[in-house]
This record gives C-alpha cells, sequence and structure tokens, in this order.
C-alpha cells in the first residue's frame, strides 16, 4: 500500500551522527539518585541498574533531573516543537553486560546501555526503540519516547551495543557491529517486556518496535527476523541495507558530484539526480556533504570493508576524485571482492517482515533518499510476497531528521506529524491482528 501525505508545518536544526560535545554535553551526567522509598526494579539480564521515581517522564522532566542526555536528541525536532508531558512513573537505566566502552553516559564508559521508562498509568503495552546513526539510548526521547509515553506505553531504548565514530572497532569480522545492533534490540525487548510484566502484574499485550534511520532498519529487521516479539512495527526514513550496498552504492557519487556541483559544472546536477537525489533538495546538499555523507560513508565501508584503505581505518576525508584506492570518494561496491559482499549480506534486509508495518519516508530526503532506500525496500517487501503486512507513507516536503527544516523552510515539511498519525494507525491496523 502506498500513498502520499503532506505534512502540517511546525517551526524547525540536524545531524544523523550525535553533535560534536560542548564542554557540559561532554561531561558524563549521572542520574540522579531515587527518592526515597522507591524500590529498584529488577530487569532481567541487566549487568547493572537504577531506578528513579520520577514526576514526569517526559523530557520536560527528565531535562532537570538528569534523566536524559539534550546532545543526544540535538538536531532530529524542528525547533519550536513541543512534546507532550506530565507523565509520572518510575525510569530504570542501565547497562548489559558487554566488553566494549565507546558510551560515557553517567561515567560507566560501558556499552550496551538501556533506558526503560513505566508509566504509572499503563495503557498495557511497550514501544521499544534504536537510535539513529551513532548516537545512544536517549536520541529519541523527543521523537518518539514523549509521544507514547503520553499515550500511556511503557517505553524502552538501547545505545545497540555501539556508539560514535568508530564502530568499526568494535566486532571481530566485518559487519558485526552492525549485526550487534540486532542482538541487543531483541536482548531489551525481552528484557523490557518481563520487567513490564514484574511490575504491573501482566506481560504487555502489545509491543511496537519504532525507529529514524538506523533506528527504521532495525525495526525491519526486527520485523523479519524476531516477529514473535512484536504485534508490529513504524519505521521514519529508515535505512536499508541491501545486497546492492546501500549507502555504498548512493553516497559515493554524491562525494564525486556534488563538489563539481558547487563549482558551476553543468552536467553536475544531472548526476546527482541519476544518484538518486530527490530534485527539490538542492538546499540540502552542501550541509550533507560537509556533515553526512563524507562521514558515514567511511565509517559503514569500514565496517564492512576494512581492506580497501589498507591499514588506515575509515580512509581519508574528502579525498579528491580520482585519488584511486582507498579514497571512499572513488569507492566502487560492485567491484569489491567477494568478501565484502558476503560481509553485506549478513547485515541485508530481505523484505520478508511477518507483522504489521508502516514505514514513512520523506519525499526530499538526501541520506536515504527514496527512489533508493523507501522504494526499494518497499519493492521487497512485495517481492518476498507480503505486501499485504505494509504501508508506505511518502511526505511530502519531508528530510531525514526536522531539524533540516529552517535550511530551506519554504520547501521542507516537519515529519514529526506524520509519525505520529502514522503511529496511531499500527494501533488501529494491529488491533485486528493480536
Amino acid at each position: 500500500m502506498l500513498r502520499r501525505l503532506a505534512v502540517v508545518p511546525l517551526l524547525l536544526a540536524t545531524c544523523l551522527a550525535a553533535p560534536a560535545a560542548t564542554a557540559d554535553a561532554a561531561a558524563p551526567r549521572r542520574p540522579a539518585p531515587a527518592p526515597a522509598g522507591c524500590a529498584d526494579v529488577p530487569v532481567p539480564g541487566a549487568a547493572y541498574a537504577v531506578s528513579a521515581c520520577l514526576a514526569d517522564l517526559t523530557t520536560t522532566g527528565t531535562v532537570p533531573t538528569g534523566h536524559t542526555d539534550p546532545a543526544d536528541w540535538a538536531g532530529l525536532e524542528a525547533p519550536g516543537t513541543v512534546t507532550p508531558s506530565g507523565v509520572p512513573g518510575v525510569q530504570v537505566d542501565g547497562y548489559f553486560p558487554d566488553t566494549s566502552t565507546t558510551n560515557t553516559n553517567h561515567g560507566w564508559d560501558h556499552d550496551s546501555q538501556f533506558v526503560l521508562r513505566l508509566p504509572r498509568h499503563w495503557n498495557g503495552g511497550l514501544v521499544v526503540a534504536g537510535p539513529p546513526g551513532v548516537r545512544e539510548q536517549y536520541a529519541n526521547d523527543r521523537i518518539i519516547s514523549d509521544q507514547v509515553l503520553a499515550k500511556g506505553y511503557a517505553y524502552a531504548a538501547t545505545d545497540k551495543g555501539n556508539t560514535g565514530a568508530e564502530i568499526y572497532r568494535d566486532g571481530a569480522r566485518p559487519g558485526d557491529a552492525i549485526l550487534e545492533w540486532h542482538r541487543r534490540f531483541a536482548e531489551l525487548t525481552r528484557a523490557a517486556q518481563r520487567t513490564a510484566a514484574g511490575y504491573y502484574g501482566h506481560a504487555p499485550r502489545t509491543t511496537y518496535a519504532a525507529g529514524l534511520s538506523a533506528g527504521g532498519y532495525l525495526v525491519r529487521w526486527q520485523l523479519e527476523h524476531y516477529p514473535r516479539l512484536y504485534t508490529g512495527g513504524i519505521d521514519w526514513n529508515a535505512l536499508t541495507f541491501t545486497r546492492n550496498g546501500s549507502l555504498l552504492t548512493t553516497l559515493p557519487p554524491a562525494l564525486r558530484a556534488y563538489p563539481r556541483y558547487r563549482a558551476g559544472e553543468p552536467d553536475a546536477h544531472a548526476e546527482m539526480l541519476a544518484a538518486g537525489y530527490p530534485a527539490g533538495s538542492e538546499a540540502l546538499w552542501d550541509f550533507h556533504y560537509r556533515t553526512q555523507w563524507d562521514f558515514l560513508q567511511r565509517v559503514i565501508r569500514e565496517e564492512v570493508d576494512p581492506g580497501y584503505d589498507g591499514a588506515a581505518q575509515a580512509g581519508t576525508p574528502f579525498c579528491p576524485a580520482g585519488t584511486g584506492a582507498g579514497c571512499d570518494t572513488d569507492y566502487d561496491f560492485a567491484s569489491r571482492p567477494a568478501a565484502v559482499h558476503r560481509a553485506v549480506d549478513r547485515i541485508a534486509l530481505t523484505g520478508r517482515i511477518r507483522r504489521p508495518l508502516i514505514s514513512i519516508q520523506g519525499t526530499l530526503d538526501v541520506l536515504t533518499p527514496p527512489s533508493a532506500f523507501g522504494d526499494v525496500y518497499h519493492r521487497m517487501v512485495a517481492d518476498a510476497g507480503r505486501a499485504a503486512l505494509h504501508r508506505y507513507v511518502l511526505v511530502a516536503g519531508g528530510t531525514h531528521t526536522d531539524g533540516l527544516v529552517p535550511l530551506a523552510p519554504r520547501t521542507l515539511q516537519p515529519m514529526l506529524p506524520s509519525f505520529v498519525t502514522a503511529f496511531g494507525e499500527l494501533e488501529a491496523w494491529t488491533r485486528h491482528t493480536r
């Protein structure tokens, strides 16, 4: 099912990668201690967990108490966005056993961190999320957690097991770091379901997976590989690894063509469009060239194809086209050795979802442009014979994250209202499929 949707404008700054740390943001944030009489909530399988009874589990309450990290969700919402508030309950912060240490939240220096929020007035449901890009467990606090807590859902989020600009250092084999993302999402889902059962007296009646970008990729994988854990899922501008390479085939053409477009070469614009970057999105290209395309190409390529640049790690930033071997601007996935294609196969989606899924995709997304990502996955689902389980919504004027809207306010529209609408549609749809 495919439809197009115009969104209601909000006001609205951004980055798929976590923003550069300021002096304040770099300091470890420790959750405030639980007030007297607030019992710890056990989380099965966790190596460490600390509970706090809070007057408000939304960001209105958790920012002043230190139970979220605004740096983690900076740039994911439009300026001026107002989200729901006033949801009392218990928050549990902790981590599962892990050997990597990229996540420094709370001074723990420990990966596989999670946050779990249990509202006082529970509707019997659970929403589980993973962060976009290389962010941490609080990244979705404004765009997902606040929204679903206000509806009465319990909420859980994972840091995916590795964070930051060097995720490729985690794991022994190419693709291991990304495969860990999926294991950690499923691990948290099981633990959150059991925690809710112990806390409320019965297991969640519904469990939804939700996520933006790389978090949306997690949603699709979960519904393909762990369907028994979920009632359904919703993804937003989802990253889609396929056997054809995904970002590894869309980013290098942009890295080659954009500098020539900026220099005024007439053929370069047509090359950008041919690579899948939508007409009308030109105002976004410079920002993505400077902050997103090169960074993500090098990080993802190093994760699945570390031999491309020899002993170097994640290549040379912004190497000019024509540099040759080891330059990510010149990267050609199709010509890489069979071992590289096998590494991508390990993390590739198939389209064989087994639970209802709603995908929302911005028409002016220039990180996961629809022709190379959303449209492709919609066809994959249909080709797998699962079309009845997929609703694909194209959001006119939507781009990768709502914080980018000020770059072209007359052209771009925030997608958060579409996410909220689509989540309500997922609830109604799955009410009859449980």
